[in-house]
């Protein structure tokens, strides 16, 4: 009866993302690549691979390397300022990637028709009930939701305040899945009863077997509690930079320096607005990528949700999906009786 009533009120996502259990994997830069993405998928979830900085002949390579484990839907997560937004479009297009998730931003003029034109669905982060309305005029299929717990970039709202103002609005319209701060299947099953259509987690899946980031990024994520996880300062209000939450560390205090030096650049007339968003851009994708890859746990970026006090062990991907699923239809049992 309880999976019953959990595949019930998850059928919309199932079937909107194509396949069983209506969980996304958040698009982690380094993480979300070709083994923990079809590891998602294979498990019934639905993996999105992270475009960051890629080339396109980077992003080209890494879809056909997910194809080739995975026979499964899975998606592609597009920044918006990325340089070449079009031609990572084009690449999606050529692999028929079913789902393309954009972020950073409103997408810009004719990206919403370039990636429907394929027929591929478009999801977009809706962090304000405005913003949501607009997108969902102006052609996306579905949205996600995001809180502040999140990791890696956040907005400044809550996760449990965006779902009560966005999800009674627009849960008709589009399917709406939301993320930010879940860590176990209660919070899951509670977002599914107030009408989410599936949900999005990142950190869980972080330090998951079949996630390539290394031992000593993984470990710093097992010893962490919730309160580790921290968002980053804005130092110059002419900068708009979005914050980003992760682990304490020396880099985050690196990453002060370089909002002075890029605002100092500002200041002299050496970069333009969008270069110096670009140039903070960079810094995270090469932090991010020596703590990931190359285990600097003190320089790198560790970044993480808040869930990340519910990351104590390696375990595979499956059993992370199996457990959150048991916990969801246990927790939807307790409130039927």
């Amino acid at each position: 009866m309880t999976t019953a009533k959990l595949a019930s009120l998850m059928a919309r996502g199932t079937e909107f993302l194509g396949c069983e259990t209506a969980i996304l994997c958040g698009a982690m830069s380094w993480v979300s690549e070709r083994h923990l993405v079809s590891a998602i998928s294979n498990a019934g979830g639905f993996g999105v691979i992270a475009c960051g900085a890629m080339t396109p002949e980077l992003l080209d390579a890494e879809i056909a390397a997910t194809k080739a484990l995975t026979a499964k839907p899975f998606g592609v997560n597009l920044i918006t300022m990325h340089p070449q937004l079009f031609d990572l479009i084009a690449v999606c297009a050529r692999h028929d990637v079913s789902h393309v998730v954009l972020a950073g931003g409103l997408p810009p003029k004719g990206s919403i028709e370039a990636i429907k034109a394929n027929g591929a669905k478009l999801i977009c982060f809706a962090p304000a009930l405005a913003l949501a309305k607009k997108l969902v005029r102006s052609g996306v299929d579905a949205l996600v939701v995001e809180g502040m717990e999140a990791g890696g970039h956040i907005g400044p709202v809550a996760t449990s305040v965006l779902a009560q103002e966005i999800l009674p609005e627009m849960a008709e319209q589009v399917p709406v899945f939301v993320a930010g701060g879940i860590g176990r299947g209660e919070a899951i099953a509670a977002y599914l009863e107030m009408g989410a259509a599936g949900v999005q987690l990142g950190t869980r899946f972080a330090c998951a077997s079949e996630s390539i980031a290394h031992p000593a990024f993984k470990k710093a994520f097992f010893r962490a509690s919730a309160r580790d996880a921290i968002a980053s300062v804005q130092i110059d209000p002419r900068l708009p930079v979005i914050p980003v939450r992760s682990l304490k560390n020396a880099g985050m205090e690196n990453f002060t320096a370089k909002q002075r030096e890029v605002a100092n650049l500002l200041d002299q007339g050496a970069v333009d607005m969008m270069e110096a968003q670009l140039q903070i851009e960079h810094f995270w994708a090469g932090a991010l990528r020596r703590a990931v890859i190359d285990g600097d746990v003190e320089g790198g970026s560790l970044m993480a949700g808040q869930s990340v006090g519910m990351v104590t062990k390696e375990e595979p991907v499956a059993d992370i999906i199996a457990e959150l699923m048991v916990q969801a239809a246990t927790a939807l049992e307790r409130r039927a009786a």
